[in-house]
């Protein structure tokens, strides 16, 4: 029975280690590769799914515009009908004799083809046009606000992965640190150097920190579904554990120095939220002049060739055809339509207005969101010049009261303390450093910077 029992887990081992082969045979080449943050922009420039619905947007954008200008290019009309009609229900033409009642024929048929083309329209073909451009102008800046979107979000989820792989690291650290501290007092517990109050308190310390670790693990886990997700991978259905992605950045507290009245003016000039605005409002007007064209006539020409079967020929014959040339000009003008353009007057105006003042919100709103940003930006810069040294105290602290400890003029408790002090300095550092680089991040995009920075030059 343990030769079976033998044999079954030989055989279990051998098959989980060869699933676990193909399993990393299968990952695809892109999610083990080094990825630099410029590598993710760009990666995500590609597939990202908002980033790529926004350029369907856009193109759906450029149908609108050729819909626009359709009111002042010709227009071409081909027609043609074939009736058959009952002869008892045709009506004889009553001429006298010797020719007598002339019946017309049963089946008629008709075709031509006209070219129109209209030469005023009250301001609507300028508008038209005018609307066309403006249009298309909107519908890139509004493709422009996604794209910088979407790549502050890849940035702080990168940002966001390089921070949980720190919390890892340093609340590993604070468990192997107590988990000595622990050996220690157990080993003086035994030498029956301490009471076993010292252990039990180790013991608490070490305990305590585990659910910290296990938190940092998950948050990993976590962040690197959201930055795969932002990237538009779609993760095989083996990876259920941890992604193994491979980022080479780090997280870099470089100096950026930011004047406040000039980084709101470049806001102002450059926010494609604003540009679009300023688009939406100046279709609106546009839209006043095409509210009172209804009020103005309207002339339009027109040429065609015409061909249909002969009326009045005897006997019927349907390939008798009469054809020909047409040419002429017409003019319509509603001189009351029942206030109908009047009201649409008033809507447009109405909206023209609402827009404008859309225009000045945004523009307050875009003056608060780089106030905001530079002010976070000051923060996190204060606190980490201000995090520089405490890790260095943090450490020097701890060897103190360890010596301190040994030496006998300090307790247990003074070096749990210490120990507790320096995770959290480590902590508030990374932290810090953190918040820094997604602050500057959150900043050059309230100011209009471009999202993908440039990669640094070698160094010879």
């Amino acid at each position: 029975m343990k030769k079976l029992f033998f044999c079954v887990g030989v055989f279990i081992c051998f098959v989980w280690n060869i699933t676990a082969q193909n399993t990393n045979i299968s990952l695809p080449g892109w999610i083990t590769r080094p990825l630099s943050l410029t590598d993710c922009l760009n990666i995500a420039l590609q597939q990202n799914a908002t980033i790529l619905k926004a350029g369907n947007d856009l193109e759906a954008s450029q149908g609108v515009v050729v819909q626009t200008r359709a009111v002042a290019l010709p227009q071409v009309q081909a027609t043609g009908q074939y009736k058959d009609t009952d002869p008892h229900a045709i009506e004889s033409l009553p001429f006298p004799p010797p020719l007598g009642p002339v019946t017309l024929p049963h089946q008629n048929w008709n075709s031509g083809v006209q070219i129109v083309q209209s030469i005023y329209e009250g301001g609507k073909m300028v508008a038209a046009l005018r609307a066309a451009s403006v249009t298309k102008q909107q519908a890139l800046a509004q493709y422009q606000t996604v794209i910088a979107d979407t790549l502050l979000g890849v940035r702080v989820a990168y940002f966001d992965v390089l921070l949980a792989a720190q919390q890892i690291t340093v609340h590993e650290a604070s468990v192997n640190l107590l988990q000595k501290e622990l050996e220690d007092q157990q080993r003086r517990y035994d030498a029956g150097t301490v009471p076993h109050f010292n252990v039990l308190r180790a013991e608490v310390a070490v305990a305590n920190e585990r659910p910290a670790l296990i938190r940092a693990r998950n948050d990993y886990r976590i962040a690197k579904n959201n930055l795969s997700n932002l990237l538009g991978y779609n993760l095989p259905r083996e990876i259920w554990e941890d992604i193994p992605l491979n980022l080479t950045d780090t997280l870099d507290a470089a100096p950026y120095q930011v004047d406040l009245p000039a980084a709101i003016q470049q806001a102002l000039a450059r926010r494609t939220e604003l540009v679009a605005v300023r688009k939406t409002a100046e279709l609106q007007r546009l839209n006043v002049v095409n509210a009172k064209a209804g009020y103005k006539p309207t002339v339009q020409v027109f040429a065609g060739y015409g061909w249909y079967n002969a009326q009045y020929t005897q006997p019927v014959e349907l390939d008798h055809d009469i054809h020909g040339w047409n040419a002429g000009g017409q003019l319509s003008w509603d001189i009351f339509d029942g206030m109908l353009t009047h009201g649409k007057v008033v809507q447009a105006r109405a909206l023209y207005e609402k827009s404008m003042t859309d225009v000045d919100d945004k523009g307050r709103q875009i003056e608060l969101e780089v106030r905001t940003a530079y002010s976070d930006f000051i923060e996190a810069r204060e606190v980490l010049d201000s995090q520089q040294k405490v890790q260095e105290q943090a450490d020097e602290a701890l060897r103190e009261a360890r010596a301190r400890a040994e030496a006998g003029t300090s307790t247990q408790l003074d070096v749990l303390d210490a120990e507790t002090s320096l995770t959290q300095a480590r902590t508030t550092q990374i932290q810090a450093l953190h918040d820094y680089v997604v602050a500057r991040a959150r900043l050059e995009r309230a100011i209009g910077e471009d999202m993908i920075q440039k990669p640094a030059p070698s160094k010879p």
